[in-house]
């Protein structure tokens, strides 16, 4: 592996055109934007929509990415998928095309027991030589991971190889028992778009994996507590747990129709489409509140 799996890893979104494909250029520019920042690396995961992408298009999405010149950053693709089949195809075609890592959510259409949970995931890490990030996204879609099948899995291939994204609710204290169960050698990763950031950063975390559209509010937060500084990480904060607050109020829709406008804003997509069907568009109103509060943001990042 070429680089620490640490820090501020945003997950990339898949910009699409108006004729429904992948939209290549956007997508580069994004990540071109993103790596000029202090970030760790970055992902793909549930808000780059890899649900609503065909096997071919979650396979391009990746090579594309892998083939931005990224330095000593890493690379972490998502492979979670309906089967233990298809999760691990995708595994190993993002190590065959230099990925550093994968990142698997449970299947989302079936319960699974405990016993399933662990095969499924076992499979995937033995079918690469890269890490693979549990993600328990239960907050959003699937089922809750229980603790027994992460301490199994951390003592059967060690801290190295498997990490961990904890997004079932309560968030922080999930993350707390994750962390005990496993007598603190868990390294963790919190999502929920930096809303919770303070709170995680505190329980012991050795990252974080928001959404690119509040990148630089995030990396404000982290590198103030990175140094100590928790004034400054609260200034900012408090503007970006705004924002994400609009976006918490429709699940995976809201924040996926947020992500795009803030994009589209800033000039680093060229449109806002996303893949149908959704139910949650963005009326007029909570789109003066997102201006607002970007404002707010902006203005917090420069005191």
């Amino acid at each position: 592996m070429s680089a620490t799996i640490a820090g501020v890893l945003p997950i990339v979104h898949t910009p699409f055109t108006e004729n429904d494909a992948i939209d290549v250029p956007s997508l580069q520019k994004q990540l071109h934007w993103a790596l000029d920042r202090s970030i760790g690396g970055y992902c793909t995961g549930m808000v780059s929509e890899l649900l609503r992408l065909s096997d071919d298009e979650r396979n391009e999405l990746h090579r594309e990415i892998a083939e931005v010149d990224r330095g000593n950053r890493v690379f972490v693709a998502g492979v979670g998928a309906e089967s233990i089949k298809q999760s691990c195809q995708f595994a190993e075609y993002a190590e065959s095309i230099g990925c550093d890592a994968v990142m698997a959510i449970p299947p989302v259409t079936t319960k699974t027991s405990e016993q399933d949970l662990l095969s499924y995931f076992r499979t995937i890490a033995s079918s690469i030589s890269i890490p693979v990030i549990i993600q328990d996204a239960s907050s959003y879609v699937g089922q809750e991971i229980p603790m027994t099948v992460n301490r199994e899995l951390l003592e059967t291939f060690g801290r190295d190889k498997i990490l961990f994204k904890p997004e079932a609710s309560p968030i922080g204290p999930k993350l707390s028992e994750l962390r005990d169960v496993t007598n603190g050698e868990a390294k963790i990763f919190e999502g929920s778009g930096g809303i919770s950031l303070m709170d995680s950063y505190q329980r012991g975390i050795s990252g974080t994996m928001p959404g690119m559209e509040f990148l630089d509010g995030v990396l404000a937060v982290w590198n103030a507590l990175e140094a100590g500084d928790i004034q400054r990480a609260y200034d900012v904060y408090f503007p970006l747990c705004a924002l994400v607050a609009l976006q918490l109020q429709a699940g995976l829709d809201g924040f996926l129709a947020v992500e795009k406008y803030v994009l589209k804003k800033r000039g680093l997509f060229a449109t806002d489409y996303r893949r149908k069907p959704y139910w949650f568009e963005l009326d007029d109103e909570t789109i003066a509140e997102l201006d607002r509060l970007l404002a707010k943001l902006d203005e917090a990042l420069v005191d």
